[in-house]
């Protein structure tokens, strides 16, 4: 499958329609995901990117029936990683000698994933390619999210391809951002955002604010991954320089694991309390044992202030509460506000560890939580409702 996208452009990517997991099993796909490739064909042909090694043979059939691939010119890397350098080593059989521009990490990383000493062209920010009536300026873009990455912009028809940047898990055959849903859209662009590139938020701005500053029209953004935005193309720029600046909506997110029910119970609880205090929060509940980790991990990113419940198991949590909060560490969410809660038996360490756990990620804890022992009853349940409330005016602090 390939079709054109500009006057010069073709997309000759793939659509994987089946992915549900992504980074080994850290990152859940519900609704597929795209892999873009995309050749320019002007006084030069330039290849930009390939697709995840799995379609590797595919990829290459379908740009044979696309191009002769000795007319392809150059080859842009602009990031190492095997879902867009995957199948460089089944192109580079037919095109050995063909140079790959990319930053110098990026020769480190494909040189790492391939073990190949292909003709690498080293890149930098400012650093230019003519290929006719367009010009390719290249923008390094570290840390967002691998050292190595770096966008393209193709001065002429006005084009960046911005890698990872402004992309999504999110398959479809239409493929542009004037022709999806716009809210199933802007879900995955989200949790992409908050799942990846949440840890990089000041790169983020910086790097925006560079491009910015470099005062250049932009008529279309091409991600590696799912819809490319050429309607108002600037609304996501202009959407992830929120998302950076420590976002919060009027949300507050409650997730706990539980063993026979207590915990669940007081969840619940102290849910009733926080909306009898403050009538205009969204206030939502997951159960993190049945519930996608990502997802909940966005719903946190969306939040103002959460709370974390587990019941005390072996002296220590729900394996299920110390994943998501190794990474939460990870993530590094900023401006939130958070409070632990648990039952227990008999040692009832579940809540100290909680809260050791959102202070060592760096999220700001109202007191050292609440605990209950065994089965919440009525008036515990009534204390727990009072916790709620008295959380509500805490974080308002």
């Amino acid at each position: 499958m390939s079709f054109k996208i500009g006057d010069t452009i073709t997309w000759t990517g793939k659509i994987d329609w089946e992915l549900n997991r992504f980074h080994g099993d850290e990152y859940s796909v519900h609704r597929g995901t795209s892999y873009n490739s995309y050749l320019i064909r002007d006084e030069k042909t330039v290849l930009i990117d390939t697709v995840w090694a799995p379609f590797a043979k595919e990829f290459v059939e379908n740009l044979k029936k696309e191009i002769d691939l000795d007319e392809i010119d150059y080859i842009i890397a602009n990031h190492g990683e095997i879902d867009h350098s995957g199948a460089l080593p089944e192109l580079m059989r037919y095109i050995p000698d063909k140079p790959i521009y990319c930053t110098k990490n990026a020769v480190r990383s494909i040189k790492g994933h391939h073990h190949e000493d292909w003709n690498f062209v080293e890149v930098k920010t400012g650093d230019t390619l003519d290929i006719g009536k367009n010009k390719l300026v290249f923008v390094e873009a570290r840390m967002l999210h691998w050292p190595d990455t770096m966008m393209t912009y193709m001065a002429g028809e006005n084009v960046l391809f911005s890698n990872d940047a402004f992309g999504q898990h999110y398959a479809s055959e239409l493929m542009f951002n004037d022709l999806v849903d716009r809210e199933e859209l802007y879900r995955e662009a989200m949790k992409y955002y908050a799942n990846i590139l949440t840890p990089f938020s000041p790169l983020v701005t910086k790097k925006i604010q560079e491009v910015i500053d470099m005062n250049i029209p932009i008529n279309m953004i091409c991600p590696s991954h799912g819809i490319i935005w050429r309607d108002n193309p600037l609304q996501i720029v202009e959407t992830y320089l929120k998302w950076a600046a420590d976002y919060q909506e009027n949300q507050i997110v409650i997730v706990y694991d539980t063993m026979w029910n207590g915990t669940r119970k007081m969840a619940e609880a102290i849910a009733e309390g926080i909306k009898e205090a403050d009538k205009d929060v969204t206030v939502k509940l997951f159960n993190s044992a049945k519930r996608d980790k990502n997802d909940i991990l966005t719903e946190i990113f969306k939040s103002k202030a959460f709370l974390i419940g587990s019941p005390t198991i072996n002296k220590g949590l729900a394996h299920s509460i110390g994943g998501l909060l190794e990474m939460m560490r990870g993530l590094g969410f900023k401006n939130k506000k958070a409070a632990s809660f648990g039952s227990y038996g008999w040692s009832g360490e579940g809540i100290k560890l909680i809260t050791q756990a959102l202070k060592e990620a760096g999220i700001a804890t109202v007191d050292d939580g609440i605990r209950e022992l065994w089965n919440p009853d009525d008036e515990a349940k009534e204390r727990l409702k009072a916790y709620g409330k008295n959380f509500v005016e805490a974080i308002k602090a």
